[in-house]
């Protein structure tokens, strides 16, 4: 399938014709003749729509930018990391409350043993990474300098708990009921392998009155650089397609879509192919846009729903999930394997070989960067992608769950370019894929008008940054609005007591 839109042409008669070609926002392709006529002195139009919806790949329709793709690792295997020496595993690795520690020093733990317990509703357990001995709990800085309780394990060995399923053998038939897979993958600790890190198991614990009609599956991997999801499609299929399976079990969905944009023609392809055993599975490419991945963009893109400001997918009859994050189910369900690793790309425009790493949580970072050279005249490291990852001022920090890319940027990349005035040119406006007026809101964060940031909708914001690579004043658009969402959310938690 081509990555074409509908094709809309106009005709102004008369002399002096010429013809060119654009494309709107919306990836409409227009055709346009013009013509004068010299009767009338003037133009007029004649418009002639042709459409052809089986061309028209689906995307949303409101906003999203282009920026560079620089997918410099999408062609390379994902290699198996070393186990590290001594693994730091953070204890609080998800989105909301923080588990318990079930360990102590002194103790000795096996591959899989739980070393932190969930609790709360929205908590994911903590299991071991490595076999050997608890040497150290005791809080340690992660990539930002905030310290963060931690268990430092020494490596002994490599000593499994005995109910995980280490054999190679791919499981299609799932045993397991509902309730039981949603136990599964809590007991696992899964979660969110998009960025988010949210505990997948909450998800399918549907309120009262919900139902899922579809389970949405985002594989768009629309960040820049980052290539891990790419590579799984590629290398697990089959066990991403049986741990989708599971999760329509658990959610009661009829239908499952994969969304891939249209630069992995190999992934949708062969995820196609292995997806003719599952009727009730449909890979769907979509337009090449940033930020297709992002929830609400991904639901209007795939099933044409719009989740009101607020509320959750499932309002809409959806649940979505990440495709490595189904990979992770799979591991869960069919093998009683807790998440203990995490997949990322190692990569940058000066890294000589990027790579995929298959990387243990608790893994020093240094120890995976020093693998293939950090490449002279490096002036930031990004955990994630430039889009939406974050700058690290601490180098000594440890892989967690959900940590998808170590980007490498060069001295020139890293500097910010002088701020300039705002020129009310409205393209963060325009880019913008929620609506909002970013402008507006930066300006009012910046006032300290949190009050009004509230009223203009800045809880909305999906912190993609769109607004902040549009702007051609290089304003801190998203610095100013993302501290605008911190002040009200504290606001309302003073608030609510």
């Amino acid at each position: 399938m081509q990555n074409e839109m509908p094709s809309y042409s106009i005709d102004l008669h008369g002399k002096n014709r010429f013809s060119y070609a654009i494309k709107l926002h919306l990836g409409c392709k227009w055709n346009i003749n013009f013509e004068k006529n010299t009767e009338f002195s003037n133009f007029y139009i004649i418009l002639q729509t042709q459409k052809n919806k089986s061309n028209y790949m689906k995307t949303f329709t409101l906003g999203g930018v282009h920026p560079e793709e620089n997918k410099f690792a999408n062609h390379q295997i994902v290699e198996v990391f070393p186990v590290p020496k001594i693994a730091t595993v953070f204890i609080h690795q998800n989105l909301g409350a923080s588990p318990v520690c079930q360990v102590k020093k002194g103790d000795t733990v096996k591959i899989g043993t739980l070393l932190a317990k969930a609790e709360s509703f929205i908590c994911a357990n903590i299991h071991s990474p490595v076999s050997g001995k608890v040497i150290q709990i005791d809080d340690i800085a992660d990539s930002s300098h905030f310290k963060k309780t931690a268990v430092v394990i020494e490596t002994e060995g490599d000593e499994w708990e005995t109910r995980i399923d280490r054999s190679p053998e791919i499981v299609k038939e799932i045993k397991l009921n509902k309730q039981e897979i949603v136990q599964r993958i809590k007991d696992c600790g899964v979660v969110g392998l998009g960025g988010a890190c949210f505990p997948t198991h909450v998800k399918y614990m549907l309120p009262e009155g919900k139902t899922a009609e579809y389970l949405l599956i985002n594989a768009a991997e629309c960040e820049p650089y980052i290539t891990v999801d790419h590579r799984i499609m590629l290398e697990k299929a089959e066990e991403c397609l049986v741990g989708i399976n599971a999760l329509m079990i658990a959610s009661g969905a009829k239908k499952a879509k994969i969304g891939i944009e249209n630069n992995k023609k190999d992934a949708i392809k062969h995820l196609t192919e292995v997806a003719g055993q599952y009727p009730d599975i449909e890979v769907v490419p979509l337009y090449v846009k940033y930020p297709q991945g992002a929830e609400k963009q991904l639901i209007k893109a795939l099933i044409n729903r719009e989740v009101p400001d607020g509320q959750l997918p499932i309002v809409v009859g959806a649940i979505v999930n990440n495709i490595t994050t189904c990979f992770a189910v799979y591991e869960a369900i069919q093998k009683n394997k807790p998440l203990i690793e995490t997949y990322l790309t190692v990569t940058g425009k000066k890294v000589e070989n990027p790579k995929n790493f298959k990387v243990r949580i608790g893994t020093p970072i240094m120890d995976i960067l020093n693998n293939g050279g950090i490449p002279e005249n490096t002036g930031k490291l990004i955990a994630g992608g430039p889009m939406m990852g974050a700058a690290v001022s601490n180098m000594n920090f440890f892989a967690k769950k959900g940590l998808t890319s170590l980007l490498l940027l060069d001295e020139n990349e890293s500097k910010r370019a002088d701020v300039e005035p705002c020129i009310r040119c409205g393209k963060c406006n325009y880019g913008c894929p929620q609506g909002l007026e970013p402008y507006l809101l930066s300006a009012l964060s910046f006032n300290n008008r949190f009050e009004e940031c509230e009223v203009h909708g800045v809880l909305n914001c999906c912190e993609c940054g769109s607004c902040a690579f549009s702007c051609p004043a290089n304003r801190y658009l998203l610095d100013y609005i993302r501290l605008a969402k911190n002040k009200v959310m504290a606001a309302k938690r003073a608030k609510n007591g």
